[in-house]
């Protein structure tokens, strides 16, 4: 199982749409480590600047997180513009197990 940081940005003017999907978004990834992957969400949040958000996501790999994640509402109503998965090696704190 690897770590990896999630990287959104939000679509120009889509602050609406996102308040509108927010509890959804919200439970679809307090969802993620329910189904039979392994996938699970370590932490997440939105920048301050309101420009998009950081998630740290436990999956088996990143093409299996990459589809996983076509499935966030947020995505599905186009508030995302831009993605970026990295595959992430945490080596001290307490995430630094799943390395």
């Amino acid at each position: 199982m690897s770590v990896f940081a999630v990287e959104y940005v939000y679509a120009a003017g889509s602050d609406d749409v996102r308040a509108e999907h927010r509890p959804a978004h919200r439970d679809f990834l307090a969802g993620l480590g329910t189904d039979q992957d392994g996938t699970a969400l370590v932490a997440s949040g939105p920048y301050a600047d309101g420009s998009g958000a950081l998630l740290l996501i436990a999956a088996p790999s990143q093409e299996s997180l990459a589809q996983t994640l076509k499935n966030d509402p947020f995505a599905i109503n186009g508030s995302i513009a831009a993605l970026r998965i990295t595959e992430w090696s945490p080596v001290l704190g307490e995430l630094s197990h799943h390395a």
